[in-house]
């Protein structure tokens, strides 16, 4: 016998609908989202209330018709009725605006509220395919929905809380504050996109909201959590795309395309990198063409390509030649110097040219140092000491180890910790040496720790 499901019967309660309302308006919502055979009576009601769980897709319509009601995003959890869909839900690209909205949403709650359902969610290696082509060909027209009209106050309040979560992932890791981002998405920005607004604030708004949830999806993938980073960046993507900025949804292509590189599929990083520079052909954004190309060619060295490699990391420095810092999109602040030579150095590293590897990663190293950013001059150490490796030049290799030690131990970043377990791995020829032993005994307590 099925247990009363007390949780619905809370939010019904609260929310003074009698039965045979909410038959009508989950109805009524089911027509809105496609599914006209959705038609439960008042008779149904009461079985869901006594505890019957009802078939897919009604817990999500219902958990839509909730939110509606109150203004502000209740999802399947909160009724009763598990999980829902949400993490599954989120590796589409929907052509609805609206449907987007409520995934996104869904997605946010679930990041905050059960991290644990959401983490053990699976990297799909194919998701991007679908999302990337349809960011390319389709041009939507999703008319907003009613309700208190969001003012261009409203999205500059949101565009100012940016920076600040920006500066709190470039200088303390993405694992720093990713959590506080993902409640304020949650309680400020999501609900405005579910109220109406004007073409030009609407546009806007998109475009605020795809970037924090792009920067959700990032910090996210630099804290090691990339079943959520893939779910947020392609949401952000879908959001991006109804900013009409081509830019931007490009620079979200280029998040999911380092991902897919670095979890070991270069082909995916390579096609979601050339994506993002077809895309840009509408726009001219040469930092995001400067990342787009110097993934391409971290791409291109891990799947032995030297020429195409090294023809990238080329366009991309031209392409950074044309950047202009003062007339640069927020988004795009860390595309710099300190980034780009920091990648360019992974790229010669995987070439095998050391000499050029060392070359790129000073300079990176002094820009980061200069800019006291502890994440990039720890993986740009590292690469420093890959270099040194690759000559055969342990103490070198040491010292830059050491020093990668020390700067990730500053932040709360998986990326960083990864490279020192990678340095320890490229150390494993070297044996039983004393220096090796130390960096080892030292990079324990980092590891463990994270």
């Amino acid at each position: 016998m099925n247990s009363p499901n007390e949780q619905l019967a809370y939010w019904l309660g609260r929310s003074g609908i009698s039965r045979k309302q909410l038959a009508r308006l989950v109805q009524s919502k089911a027509r809105e989202w496609g599914q006209p055979n959705v038609s439960p009576n008042a008779t149904r009601i009461r079985r869901w209330l006594e505890g019957e769980t009802p078939r897919a897709p009604i817990p999500d319509i219902l958990a839509g018709v909730f939110s509606d009601h109150f203004g502000w995003r209740i999802t399947t959890y909160d009724l009763g009725l598990g999980d829902g869909s949400s993490a599954d839900a989120a590796l589409n690209y929907d052509p609805s605006f609206a449907a987007t909205v409520e995934v996104v949403a869904d997605l946010g709650r679930a990041d905050v509220d059960r991290r644990k359902f959401l983490a053990a969610a699976p990297f799909a290696a194919v998701a991007g395919v679908g999302p990337s082509r349809d960011w390319l060909l389709a041009t939507l027209d999703q008319a907003p929905e009613p309700g208190p009209r969001v003012r261009l106050e409203d999205v500059t309040a949101v565009k100012n809380m940016f920076g600040t979560f920006q500066q709190m992932d470039i200088f303390q890791g993405g694992g720093s504050g990713r959590l506080v981002l993902a409640e304020y998405m949650n309680q400020h920005v999501y609900p405005l996109l579910r109220r109406s607004h004007n073409d030009s604030v609407r546009y806007a708004l998109c475009e605020a909201a795809a970037e924090q949830t792009y920067l959700l999806g990032w910090m996210a993938y630099d804290n090691g959590e990339h079943s959520v980073a893939q779910r947020y960046l392609i949401q952000s993507l879908r959001l991006a795309e109804e900013s009409r900025n081509p830019a931007l949804g490009a620079h979200v292509l280029a998040g999911m395309a380092d991902q897919a590189t670095l979890l070991g599929d270069p082909a995916e990083g390579r096609r979601l990198a050339q994506a993002g520079r077809q895309g840009l052909s509408r726009a001219d954004s040469p930092a995001c063409l400067a990342d787009l190309w110097c993934l391409e060619a971290r791409a291109q060295a891990l799947l032995g390509d030297r020429m195409a490699a090294a023809r990238a990391v080329v366009h991309s420095e031209q392409a950074y030649e044309r950047v202009d810092v003062a007339e640069q999109p927020g988004w795009a602040e860390f595309i710099d110097p300190a980034y780009l030579h920091g990648e360019h150095a992974n790229t010669m590293r995987d070439l095998g040219d050391a000499e050029a590897a060392e070359e790129h990663a000073r300079r990176s190293i002094d820009h980061a140092t200069m800019q006291r950013r502890a994440r990039r001059g720890a993986m740009s150490q590292a690469a420093l000491a890959v270099s040194h490796l690759q000559r055969r030049d342990l103490e070198g290799a040491y010292s830059a180890g050491l020093r990668t030690l020390r700067l990730s131990g500053q932040v709360k970043s998986s990326r960083a910790v990864e490279a020192v377990q990678d340095l320890q791995r490229r150390m494993q020829p070297f044996g039983s040496h004393r220096l090796v032993a130390d960096f080892n005994e030292r990079a324990r307590e980092l590891v463990t720790a994270a």
